[in-house]
């Protein structure tokens, strides 16, 4: 027999989770407080004071006074982040070798100058193995 009943394993796990959540609940607000340009240094310090002496209460009472803006402000970051990516991303492909081209428009290109007598057969075939080998 267990002394410890179905029921009350449901109801640890339940608190448990409970628990979880209200860390993240936490963390976010605190990230939030960091994240918003439009507070003063006091602010910020009176936010994360006021959420870390009295939990609970401080993160309803932030919740209710500066909740809308916390989508606001994870949308507006997400959206700087993407940006930052595909900026970088533009950058790097345009910065690597071939960029814009690929090996058969390169070995195309060759075959047009070879055709036209514009390259020998040697500088071809070396030309070729660069494209090739890159």
């Amino acid at each position: 027999m267990s002394d410890y009943p179905l029921l009350n394993g449901f109801l640890t796990m339940l608190w448990f989770f409970l628990w979880i959540m209200w860390l993240m609940l936490l963390f976010r607000v605190i990230t939030d407080i960091f994240r918003d340009d439009a507070l003063s240094g006091w602010g910020k310090a009176g936010w994360t004071l006021f959420v870390c002496v009295l939990p609970f209460l401080g993160v309803f009472v932030y919740l209710i006074a500066r909740g809308r803006g916390m989508g606001e402000r994870a949308i507006r970051q997400a959206q700087t982040q993407e940006q930052a990516f595909r900026s970088y991303v533009r950058e790097a492909a345009a910065e690597a070798p071939g960029a814009g081209s690929s090996r058969a428009d390169e070995l195309a290109k060759l075959a047009g100058l070879h055709d036209h007598g514009q390259i020998t057969d040697t500088e071809y075939e070396q030309a070729k193995a660069k494209v090739l080998a890159a």
